[in-house]
């Protein structure tokens, strides 16, 4: 009978320090977003489901674990957050996959990443034609983002009332106040470009918290103090 009284004790346990868990930690954590909080959500639920279960083990061990497993993630979403050159170590980075319509072998074997399974995901996207695809990613989630070719993609009403337009890859240019030079080797703007457009906006760069040139080449700036009228204006 005690042992009874115990293993629900422990199981009531358990879940608030779960829940607690998932309610610090954000709701990125339910959706795995990232490889620490994958890796964290299988640690935390095998110690709570001992916890439960094993009462072997002093209660007590479970709840240091929970507690050392709990602060380790947490200060690994702090460092992700503010620190974009450790936020690939840590929650990872998406992997291009196909590249101006051309399949990145390289990439994809890196990833671990198969043909089928390429296809696969672009049938889930209702594409069945590798060739109508111009760049494709493959999220940290390990959700798969495509870009059609412009004679592919649905036409919109803005469309309509516009020229024929290149589309390109979004490119990020300044991340918590920080320029992102790596960036600017592998497109076509460059921080002069960069400096010119933020110099008609009377801004600087430590007072952007993001800025990105969209698929249309229109560049979005997202300020630390958010005013009106930045986001969507047309960097080009």
């Amino acid at each position: 009978m005690l042992e009874s009284v115990e293993i629900i004790f422990r199981t009531f346990t358990a879940f608030i320090l779960l829940w607690v868990f998932v309610q610090l930690l954000g709701k990125q954590t339910i959706a795995q977003r990232t490889y620490h909080l994958y890796i964290a959500s299988i640690t935390m639920g095998t110690i709570a489901g001992n916890l439960a279960f094993n009462i072997k083990v002093k209660f007590l061990y479970f709840i240091i674990a929970i507690i050392i497993m709990g602060t380790i993630v947490f200060m690994l979403n702090l460092v992700a957050v503010r620190n974009p050159r450790f936020r690939k170590w840590i929650a990872g980075e998406p992997a291009p996959l196909i590249h101006k319509g051309q399949i990145l072998e390289e990439s994809m074997e890196r990833m671990g990443y198969s043909l089928d399974s390429l296809k696969q995901a672009l049938r889930g996207k209702d594409i069945f034609n590798i060739d109508e695809v111009e760049c494709a990613i493959l999220e940290v989630n390990g959700s798969l983002s495509v870009l059609k070719k412009i004679q592919y993609q649905n036409t919109t009403k803005q469309d309509l009332k516009l020229l024929p337009t290149v589309d390109t890859v979004p490119v990020e240019l300044v991340y918590d106040g920080n320029i992102l030079y790596e960036n600017f080797t592998k497109h076509t703007y460059d921080e002069k470009w960069l400096m010119a457009e933020l110099k008609k906006r009377n801004l600087a760069v430590n007072e952007i918290s993001y800025a990105v040139v969209g698929t249309k080449g229109n560049l979005y700036i997202d300020l630390f103090q958010d005013q009106l009228n930045y986001g969507g204006e047309n960097g080009k």
